[in-house]
């Protein structure tokens, strides 16, 4: 047998296998896929379906009470930039801004959390579960403790010594739903950065403090840049649902409430008052909007390159090289030996 015809027996052998493990790949994301149709995309083409309708009552032409819901066509959409939609905007900003201050002092505390929980000491099994008691604590068991705190005779009251009407103010309100949900929720991301924490060897560390890295190096030239796919992950998803915040501003400040309402608790009342078509419609821009955003998220941060990455950073033997984090120092001439006639 010829080199030529072994190669290409080789290559016919690979083709097959490859074939092979797509086709098992397909059979096996067939369940996944069925569970998807049925849980997202059919219920999101309902909901399109449903906004281009408007609520059942009082016929225009007969003059009768209709049951029938009145095609209306785009109407729930357009009234969203018109006047009527104000109330949409003022929740659409409320949303962004619990997302966005939530999730970054959420990140800080929780990287602050995970270096504790990381940190070999005394009782250290202790402090991991005192810090994840609040994730663990349901949102609506933490929101009515809150109010109680918050509530105008409460300890937050007692302990600045002022009378605060917490639920009735605007930059009030918002303030104690930013501190109810950092207090609950920065333990999830502090649990998942702990993660990323426990598979960085402690050879890199070790090795970067005989390069001469102090410990703020060490935390941005090792730490962070290894940390990042666990920590990208966890404010993603930490993102996403800070943007779908609805039981904790309803339990602790209430329904209907426009210094703290945000989309999700618009589709519940609009729902809840009958008004499908419309509820409809603002859960479609909640969902496109937590797509666009998820979407942008990825590919600004480069989530999805972590493993090739990590790939890189590895020396022989699959180790991570310390080297590649710190800044190159300059390097002494050498001392040159000189032999007879100037050569080395």
């Amino acid at each position: 047998m010829n080199t030529s015809t072994y190669s290409a027996e080789v290559v016919n052998h690979r083709s097959k296998a490859s074939k092979a493990q797509a086709r098992l790949a397909w059979t096996l994301m067939i369940p996944t896929i069925a569970v998807l149709m049925i849980v997202i995309i059919i219920p999101v083409f309902q909901s399109l379906y449903q906004s281009f309708f408007g609520k059942a009552g009082l016929d225009p032409e007969t003059g009768f009470v209709s049951e029938t819901e009145p095609f209306i066509g785009l109407a729930n959409y357009a009234d969203i930039f018109t006047e009527a939609g104000e109330r949409f905007w003022i929740a659409a900003y409320n949303t962004t801004l619990f997302g966005v201050v939530t999730v970054v002092l959420e990140t800080i505390l929780g990287v602050a959390m995970a270096l504790i929980m990381h940190k070999a000491m005394r009782g250290r099994g202790f402090v991991r579960a005192a810090i994840l008691v609040p994730w663990a604590i349901p949102t609506a068991v933490s929101g009515i403790l809150w109010g109680w705190i918050f509530n105008q005779n409460g300890v937050a009251n007692a302990i600045i010594g002022q009378h605060i009407m917490w639920a009735s103010g605007d930059a009030a309100a918002k303030l104690t739903i930013i501190i109810a949900d950092v207090w609950k929720t920065a333990p999830y991301i502090g649990l998942l950065t702990l993660a990323g924490l426990q598979v960085i060897p402690d050879e890199v560390y070790e090795a970067a403090k005989i390069d001469g890295a102090n410990a703020w190096q060490r935390f941005t030239r090792i730490t962070l840049p290894l940390v990042k796919p666990a920590l990208v992950v966890a404010v993603l998803f930490r993102t996403l649902d800070a943007l779908r915040m609805f039981d904790l501003p309803y339990i602790l400040i209430g329904p209907r409430k426009s210094s703290v309402e945000t989309i999700s608790m618009l589709v519940q009342d609009e729902a809840s008052n009958l008004r499908y078509g419309s509820a409809a419609a603002y859960a479609l821009i909640l969902f496109l909007y937590v797509f666009i955003f998820a979407f942008a998220f990825v590919k600004i941060t480069g989530a999805d390159l972590g493993a090739s990455v990590e790939k890189k950073r590895r020396g022989p033997g699959g180790r991570l090289n310390a080297s590649v984090f710190l800044p190159r120092r300059r390097r002494s001439p050498q001392p040159v030996a000189l032999t007879e006639g100037g050569r080395s």
